[in-house]
């Protein structure tokens, strides 16, 4: 059936199950020693009485008075739950008894009452007050009957008395018999065994009700919530969250799934973008020669017409605007065009300050239209650097037409700084190209980290195998899991090419003592970082025995409208523009590429309605 598919019911079932075992146990145990106890209480009761009514028939016997002893073991026999009362001789003949039937009777010395003491034949000298008692049914259907047998020895006033019944040679005279009906003890019992029973049934159903209560709470809408959400990411909707507030199993396997969709959503995002930027280049060779010799004769017209009909306002205004969308459109192909030609840059020696002041010098008009103030703040001591100067020159261009327009006509300002900063490699060095000992390359270029192509190995686990995407940023840690890991585990890394393990068994690492991988940096070393989940050591000697990078920082501040936060991450992609229809969406994603051939950096900081600030790192000497 369906219903006992699902964990919870299973869950319960098991539990029940068990709570029926331990109980069941329990109950057992306890009952018997319920009823070994009623037992000993009652062999104790009787052995006391039979001690009593021997020591009160004592002076009875002496005078041997029948009557009055008789008399005794009636009386006696009257309290509740007593079946008889007996004595017997020495030969087994029954002398005294309630029941008047049974004198004269012989008992054979294999009876019940006899057994005790001729269990070999030959009678005991003494008898333990253990051996004394019996338990036994005189019929099938009968209760039970407890017997206590009480040997009456010979001692010196009995073969001294005036009767001189006995000789001192004899050691046992009789036994003084008393058997009690064990029917209250048993009806004890079995009450104690309903109350048990009854008990272990209460607890059962009150257990199974509160486990399916915590079960439905704690396991049950938890993964009800999960699988709804895997739903919603199988038909695409990555944006879905469970944002469980949970710190168990659970919680952590919701921020396990949550973490999963983001990652899946950069993923998506990162090959949206390789897509589109493949299906750029591959539109933009072919826009250069269908699109704008084209657009070139329709401007060149456009712009003969417009000088002709000055004297007809309405066509003059139909001119101007195709000239001006004309333009606009020759923008774009250019844009394409440059966004598709981001070669190897061509070095020389460049002046920074030199570049900004031609790049200013080009603006300057639309600066004073705009009644924007500039402001220049150089360090004469920044050395020169090693770069295209028309392509940073290109950088500066698009990033100052970018400040104008966000600051528009009503004025503001525009502040550029140089200056000559150091950084350690460690957190700013870009690990463009490693391979493995095979020489397979190991980038990934269409999974992207930061914008950068990421390191991607093959992973296993002691669960699981799948890949992994390193951080290409030295000393970062963006990594992105493919599969899941345990805290702490050891993680085995090969190459997803030729399989060949990246590990060197004869190194550990400083911080933790795991193995460590090793990336080969072609001419320049090797990386080394540790293979334990969430171990953050890494190591690049050719890079670090270089000490402090030295790099030229520039910063392009504005005080314009700046960039809301939500689009500060994706104001570098292909098409993407905050001017609407003004912007082709290209300018950004150009200056990127140049920085990035440049073995440099660039980032950003706006803060909206206030401005923003364009941080450009350039290394002074790279290979």
């Amino acid at each position: 059936m369906k219903i006992f598919k699902k964990i919870g019911t299973r869950l319960i079932l098991a539990v029940s199950f068990t709570v029926i075992i331990i109980i069941g146990v329990f109950a057992y145990f306890n009952i018997e020693s319920h009823s070994n106890n009623l037992i000993s209480e009652v062999e104790r009761h009787a052995n006391q009485l039979s001690e009593t009514v021997k020591n009160t028939m004592q002076f009875d016997m002496l005078l041997n008075n029948r009557e009055h002893i008789a008399r005794v073991i009636k009386t006696v026999a009257k309290e509740d739950g007593i079946k008889y009362i007996r004595i017997l001789n020495k030969k087994g003949e029954i002398i005294y008894s309630t029941d008047s039937t049974q004198l004269g009777l012989m008992l054979d010395k294999k009876a019940e009452s006899c057994y005790a003491c001729h269990s070999e034949n030959e009678p005991l000298q003494k008898l333990s007050i253990n051996e004394r008692t019996r338990i036994f049914k005189l019929n099938s259907d009968s209760s039970s009957t407890l017997g206590v047998i009480n040997p009456i020895y010979n001692e010196q006033s009995c073969w001294n008395a005036d009767c001189h019944a006995h000789s001192s040679e004899q050691t046992v005279l009789g036994v003084l018999d008393i058997t009690v009906d064990l029917k209250e003890v048993e009806r004890l019992t079995n009450n104690s065994k309903r109350d048990v029973a009854l008990f272990a049934l209460i607890a059962i159903v009150v257990i199974a009700i509160i486990l399916r209560v915590l079960v439905k709470i704690l396991i049950q809408k938890p993964v009800r919530e999960l699988l709804q959400a895997t739903n919603y990411v199988a038909v695409g909707n990555l944006s879905h969250r469970i944002n469980s507030s949970r710190k168990d199993e659970i919680g952590k396997l919701a921020d396990s799934f949550d973490n999963m969709t983001v990652k899946l959503a950069e993923a998506r995002m990162q090959l949206f973008q390789s897509d589109k930027m493949a299906s750029i280049g591959r539109l933009a060779a072919g826009v250069a020669h269908e699109i704008n010799n084209p657009l070139t004769g329709v401007l060149t017209y456009s712009s003969f017409l417009l000088k002709r009909v000055k004297n007809n306002p309405e066509m003059k205004a139909d001119l101007e605007v195709i000239v001006r969308e004309t333009k606009r459109s020759r923008e774009i192909v250019k844009g394409l065009l440059d966004f598709s030609r981001q070669s190897t840059p061509k070095k020389g020696t460049v002046e920074i300050a030199e570049v900004i002041d031609n790049t200013l010098a080009v603006i300057s008009n639309q600066l004073k239209i705009n009644h924007i103030i500039l402001e220049k703040k150089y360090d004469k001591k920044i050395p020169q650097i090693m770069a295209d100067a028309n392509q940073i020159q290109q950088v500066f261009l698009n990033l100052l037409i970018n400040a104008i327009d966000a600051i528009g006509k009503t004025g503001g300002t525009i502040s550029i700084t140089t200056k000559e900063i150091f950084l350690s490699p460690y957190g700013t060095f870009q690990i463009r190209n490693a391979m493995c000992p095979n020489s397979h390359s190991l980038m990934d270029e269409k999974h992207k980290i930061d914008g950068f192509p990421s390191i991607k190995l093959k992973a296993k686990s002691s669960q699981n195998e799948g890949f992994i995407n390193l951080d290409p940023i030295y000393g970062k840690h963006q990594h992105h899991y493919g599969i899941q890991f345990k805290e702490n585990e050891i993680i085995n890394l090969f190459c997803p090419q030729c399989g060949v393990s990246l590990l060197d068994e004869n190194k550990k690492s400083p911080t933790c003592g795991a193995p460590v991988y090793n990336l080969i940096i072609p001419d320049n070393g090797k990386v080394e970082g540790c293979t334990r989940f969430n171990c953050h050591w890494q190591k690049w000697d050719a890079v670090d025995s270089a000490g402090d990078i030295n790099f030229v920082e520039i910063k392009i501040s504005d005080t314009g409208s700046g960039i809301d936060p939500k689009f500060l991450n994706k104001i570098f992609e292909p098409f993407y523009s905050t001017k609407g229809q003004q912007g082709t969406g290209l300018g950004l994603s150009v200056i990127w590429g140049i920085i990035n051939n440049h073995k440099g950096k660039i980032s950003v900081d706006s803060t909206l309605n206030e401005g923003t600030t364009f941080t450009i790192h350039l290394p002074v000497c790279y290979e």
